[in-house]
């Protein structure tokens, strides 16, 4: 790939872009169904038939709990005893104080309800079967990752940041213990400040594949946008190119049918899905597939905020103007994104063997991979210590001049919190852009709930007018940067499946200092007065948000 390929776009490119979107048109342009066809696709869509079957589960809970009413003294003291046992047993495990905190409250408020809720909603729910299954993977994906490295020493890019700069080794040292993913020297970058770029530059790739192309959704909704990758893979399938996608089922519960992956499937695309969501009382759904990511021959990579739906490339106007980010790796860092997906996809599918030496970047592309940098793709599972938090921790504290930050979402915890304040006393110049246009109310809120103290400490607050901003950006000193899909709240940071890219002296991490200037100034400044100047209602209404963020 040349450097002129990876900065600008070609005509050819352009003229694919608007081909693909006036087909992607024509297929939505369909006769509207009358008012009785769409009751009874409303009816008999799963999720319809989902919540039904949950409550006549409730229905039946409630008749155990008026029985149990009967035998009062008995009942009482039976759910008593069960929420003291859920409370010592929140207590002893491991995990977040502010999680265990959200729990103990309702529980010793509602002795004789809270143990039962906890049951059936509390915790991290991923089952110690499936953390150890994980854990195996993850050494196996290990063990194919450190193949790629050459010469002597085991990971030559950590060797070049021990000898050149050791805050830097420490960061992707922690990455690489905790995540199994190394750091690589080999690798060109290209950031994309707008989804309608990264979106434009795929299907550019896309078209380009000859072996494999796998794809990782949190979300896929049918439009312009998905229809336009469909109609590249169906053809890509049909000449034998090997064609997987995988999409987390509660993510599109209600973009796509309750059979697609079927669909996929009957096009030649394999096609798994992610963690099923079951119609049962017990909603143990914590546990999402939230990565995006795109590899294609193994040397063409793709990760960052977009889901593959509309309002991503603004096609679909939802909450004023869709701002994401993106990026594209070109070279030996995109092996970490491959066996990122290989992972996941035995873990879906229950194959118990890929053979990662036919996925290497190296293996469909001969010519030498140029450099831009340190490149580290790295993923954050449940129960691996919080990478993704940690990973923003390490570059808030190593942070001296600026830290810059985009997130949709603003709701951390008292550590990381701490962490922005005391940057900011420091002098560090710490700004963070928020959305001025909510996705989800309660949670915009609770992103407000958190401005005051960080206004208080110094950092420079900002709230993009034009509508929601979806990008999760860190750059700090002109030296690193961190793209990828975790959001600034509990479920992104502790709870879901995720990735990233963390980036030293890459070209992207100027780019994303740009774009983040230039973000601002479609910005309006959050003043500390104005945070401040609440009714007593609304002062509650956050107070009480902030305590049971983590359940959230």
């Amino acid at each position: 790939m040349k450097n002129d390929s990876l900065h600008h776009f070609t005509e050819t490119t352009k003229e694919q872009f608007s081909l693909h979107l006036n087909h992607a048109k024509e297929k939505l342009e369909r006769p509207k169904q009358n008012i009785f066809m769409r009751i009874a696709r409303l009816m008999t869509h799963r999720l319809s038939i989902s919540l039904v079957l949950i409550l006549a589960q409730f229905a039946i809970l409630l008749s155990m709990i008026l029985w149990g009413a009967k035998y009062y003294i008995l009942f009482s003291s039976l759910c008593t005893t069960v929420s003291l046992l859920a409370i010592l047993h929140i207590i002893s495990k491991n995990g977040h104080p502010d999680y265990k905190i959200a729990w103990i409250i309702p529980i010793m408020a509602m002795p004789i309800l809270g143990g039962m809720l906890y049951l059936l909603f509390g915790g991290n729910w991923a089952s110690q079967r499936s953390l150890k299954r994980m854990k195996g993977l993850e050494q196996l994906r290990s063990k194919a990752l450190e193949k790629i490295q050459l010469g002597e020493q085991a990971f030559p890019a950590l060797s070049v940041l021990e000898r050149t700069n050791r805050e830097a080794a420490v960061q992707s040292r922690y990455i690489l213990n905790t995540s199994c993913c190394p750091p690589h020297v080999n690798t060109k970058s290209l950031y994309f400040p707008s989804g309608e770029e990264y979106f434009a530059r795929l299907l550019e790739e896309l078209n380009k594949a000859k072996k494999f192309i796998f794809i990782q959704s949190f979300i896929i909704m049918e439009g312009v946008m998905w229809d336009s990758i469909l109609d590249i893979l169906k053809k890509k399938a049909a000449e034998g190119v090997d064609v997987r996608v995988i999409y987390d089922d509660v993510g599109c519960i209600f973009t796509l049918p309750v059979r697609y992956a079927q669909t996929l499937r009957d096009f030649g695309i394999r096609c798994a899905v992610f963690n099923p969501f079951v119609p049962v009382i017990s909603l143990h759904l914590n546990n999402r597939d939230h990565r995006k990511l795109c590899v294609i021959d193994g040397h063409t990579g793709f990760t960052g905020g977009l889901n593959l739906s509309d309002e991503y490339i603004n096609q679909w106007n939802r909450f004023g103007h869709w701002k994401d980010s993106g990026i594209l790796l070109h070279g030996e860092a995109v092996w970490n994104l491959t066996a990122i997906f290989l992972s996941c996809w035995v873990y879906t599918t229950g194959v118990e063997e890929v053979d990662y030496e036919l996925y290497r970047p190296d293996h469909y592309h001969q010519e030498a991979f140029g450099s831009d940098g340190i490149i580290q793709p790295y993923t954050s599972n449940p129960g691996d210590d919080s990478v993704g938090s940690s990973v923003y921790m390490h570059l808030i504290n190593r942070a001296k001049r600026y830290l810059y930050i985009t997130t949709p979402y603003l709701v951390i915890d008292d550590t990381m919190n701490d962490a922005l304040c005391d940057a900011a006393r420091s002098g560090v110049d710490v700004r963070i852009i928020t959305p001025h246009h909510p996705d989800k109310r309660y949670v915009f809120e609770l992103t407000r709930a958190h401005y005051v103290p960080l206004l208080e400490a110094g950092v420079q607050i900002f709230e993009y007018t034009p509508g929601f901003i979806h990008a999760k950006t860190f750059v700090v000193d002109d030296e690193y940067g961190v793209v990828g899909t975790v959001n600034l709240d509990y479920r992104s940071l502790h709870l879901h499946y995720e990735c990233g890219v963390w980036m030293y002296h890459s070209s992207a991490v100027k780019d994303i200092r740009k774009d983040f200037e230039r973000t601002q100034l479609k910005c309006q400044a959050v003043q500390l007065d104005e945070a401040t100047k609440l009714n007593g209602l609304k002062k509650l209404y956050r107070a009480v948000l902030r305590v049971f963020a983590p359940l959230m």
